[in-house]
């Protein structure tokens, strides 16, 4: 009897104790071992290089950080797509540097009452020309790119060399992209590249504001975006001109190699008594 007591006594023990190693296998790890529970997180917005003051922010610009959520700065730009969307494109106010949280009342959003002019740096003007997807760098442009404004010409002059009669040049150097079609007022950028672009706002002096809207009635304008590292020993006031022609680029288009229209011959014709006539051949 005695035996039998013993026997399901540690039957009942041993249940308990599998009973018990089962509730600690499905209990969180921190709880199961004792140990403080982790801190709950969040994901910021954070500069991924230095950016000064007045540089309009791009995707690159940006990059992310997870803190505690009680540590999160405050006025912190949280990384979802709503917030990157309301982020990139905008102004900043203050320069950043690398690994800071951008603030949101570190920057001026498109739509905000100034944005334009709070853009525009010393005595400079804002000027928008039209361009298509091919002419914009198929869309792959961003505002606070540098670029240059390149005129292409047809001359519809027949006495000139065929070599002569297309013609490139640079109207302006190294100046600030703005805006991309309206995304500088309305909200700029939605994360992705800018497809189908009509119009690009550029930021010019007074006298490049002037040589744009001549190249605007002359013909075709293009952009050449510039290396963002790239130190400027361009004048942007006064550039020294660049200009291409046809048979700079074509070969088969120069003076030299392009047979020369024969001249006009002609004879002179007489019928009887009647006065002879030239005829031109």
């Amino acid at each position: 009897m005695v035996l039998r007591v013993t026997f399901f006594a540690l039957m009942a023990l041993g249940l308990l104790g599998l009973g018990f190693i089962g509730f600690a296998a499905t209990r969180p790890p921190h709880e199961a071992t004792g140990a403080p529970p982790p801190p709950v997180t969040a994901r910021i917005l954070t500069a991924a290089r230095d950016i000064p003051a007045g540089n309009l922010v791009k995707p690159g610009d940006l990059s992310t950080k997870e803190v505690p959520l009680a540590s999160v700065p405050a006025g912190s730009t949280m990384d979802t797509e709503e917030e990157r969307r309301g982020i990139v494109g905008a102004m900043l106010r203050r320069g950043l540097n690398y690994g800071e949280p951008i603030r949101l009342a570190d920057a001026l959003r498109p739509g905000d009452h100034g944005f334009l002019a709070a853009v525009l740096k010393g005595d400079m003007r804002a000027v928008t020309v039209g361009v298509d997807a091919i002419t914009s760098t198929a869309g792959l442009i961003w505002p606070g790119d540098r670029v240059d404004l390149i005129l292409t010409q047809n001359i519809g002059d027949a006495a000139l060399p065929i070599g002569r009669r297309v013609v490139a040049e640079t109207v302006v150097s190294d100046i600030r992209v703005i805006a991309i079609d309206q995304r500088m007022v309305e909200g700029a950028a939605n994360g992705g590249p800018t497809p189908d672009a009509r119009t690009v706002t550029l930021e010019v002096n007074k006298d490049q504001a002037q040589a744009v809207q001549v190249a605007i009635r002359l013909g075709r304008l293009s952009l050449s975006v510039r290396p963002a590292d790239e130190v400027s020993t361009v004048s942007t006031r006064h550039p020294a001109p660049v200009t291409t022609f046809a048979s700079d680029v074509s070969p088969a288009l120069s003076a030299d190699l392009v047979p020369p229209v024969p001249a006009a011959q002609s004879i002179k014709i007489w019928s009887g008594a009647s006065e002879g006539k030239d005829f031109k051949f």
